[in-house]
């Protein structure tokens, strides 16, 4: 049986402050095809791949030919933001910190290609990370366990012995049914309550905040062989 542990990152609220940037996004994208929808409620899907954050957002009986359309939209507006995405505090001594006690440290994001470089570049820990798992490498994103199943796999990890960090209830629902402990951080804008109910064993407020709190954190709980 494979002894590694796994910790497993989502990335957008998580380890860079970008959720409300996806926010802005969306909501232009929808906007600019005749979707008037709150951006509190757009903040809430942030975290679905893309497809799916439509799907939630959106009537069922809506013309579909738009959802790419819109999609393109959020993608080129973001993308005006790459050289400028901003790290969360701490974010890379997290993941160096995990990494030098022997975690394979694994990215879980719906992110693609170009996002998910310039992200990378933001946190700037490439030395401290092991592999990525992204929406496209699975049938069905977050909140299905499919991505956090394929990280466990590029970890060479049970899931008893790994955790998943993510900011959103996505990311806690898709920790629950793969049988990991997830952690929640506030960091992303969603409240603690939110994050516990959909099964988050801790909640923290930001990367700092449990990198100060490791010893009595869910890492804490699995040893190290």
């Amino acid at each position: 049986m494979p002894q590694n542990r796994a910790a497993l990152f989502d990335v957008d609220g998580t380890l860079a402050d970008t959720n409300h940037l996806h926010v802005v996004c969306w909501w232009e994208a929808l906007h600019q095809h005749g979707h008037r929808i709150p951006m509190h409620a757009i903040h809430r899907a942030v975290g679905l791949p893309g497809e799916d954050l439509l799907d939630h957002l959106l009537p069922d009986d809506r013309d579909r030919g738009d959802d790419e359309l819109m999609s393109s939209a959020h993608d080129t507006l973001y993308a005006t933001y790459f050289d400028r995405l901003p790290a969360l505090a701490s974010a890379a001594d997290l993941l160096r910190t995990l990494s030098a006690a022997g975690w394979k440290v694994v990215l879980v994001t719906s992110a693609k290609d170009r996002e998910l470089a310039a992200l990378r570049r933001a946190i700037d820990a490439d030395d401290a990370i092991t592999d990525t798992a992204t929406s496209d490498d699975v049938e069905e994103g977050k909140p299905a366990p499919d991505p956090v199943h394929h990280a466990l796999e590029l970890a060479g990890a049970e899931p008893e012995r790994a955790v998943f960090v993510g900011d959103t209830v996505w990311d806690m629902k898709a920790a629950v049914r793969a049988g990991v402990a997830g952690v929640g951080l506030l960091c992303g804008g969603i409240p603690r309550g939110d994050l516990e109910e959909a099964g988050a064993a801790a909640a923290y407020k930001d990367p700092a905040d449990l990198l100060a709190g490791l010893a009595d954190s869910p890492f804490a709980s699995v040893p190290s062989a």
